[in-house]
Parts: structure tokens; C-alpha cells; sequence
């Protein structure tokens, strides 16, 4: 499944240690970093994936609206 992502940022986005999450003994949480494009908080994952996750099909190019993450088009992937 591919997937069409309009990124407009122009350079990385710093993750500092010290914003590391931590749990009630001060040890390191995991971390998840967005893959699918579809975060609302870049760079980490926010579970939007979710819903592309159930509802994209092998085989095809799907475009996802940017402001509101709803699937606008859908095609067969020629690549």
C-alpha cells in the first residue's frame, strides 16, 4: 500500500533527550515515530494509522486530505 503525503517542513524536527518520556521510576518509555505520514503531532505517531491501517488494500495509491486525514482518492499504484 502507498501512500501520498504532502510534507511542507523544510528541515528535521530536534528530539532532545531530555523531552525523552519516562515512567514513574525515571526509566526511558518508548518512543514511536510517525511512518505513516498521517500524524497530527510530527514526528511521533499518534495512532491515525489505525484507521489506514484496516482499510488500505495492496496494489494501490491512496491520497489522504491534509487538514482533515479523510481518504480523497484512491487508484491502482502503477509503480
Amino acid at each position: 500500500m502507498a501512500r501520498i503525503i504532502r510534507i511542507d517542513a523544510t528541515g528535521p524536527i530536534k528530539i532532545e533527550p531530555e523531552n525523552f518520556p519516562r515512567d514513574a521510576e525515571g526509566n526511558l518509555k518508548p518512543m514511536f515515530i510517525c511512518a505513516c505520514g498521517l500524524t497530527n503531532r510530527p514526528p511521533f505517531c499518534d495512532g491515525t494509522h489505525k484507521a489506514c491501517k484496516v482499510s488500505e488494500e495492496p496494489g494501490y495509491v491512496y491520497t489522504y486530505d491534509a487538514a482533515t486525514k479523510q481518504l480523497i482518492d484512491k487508484r491502482p499504484d502503477g509503480g
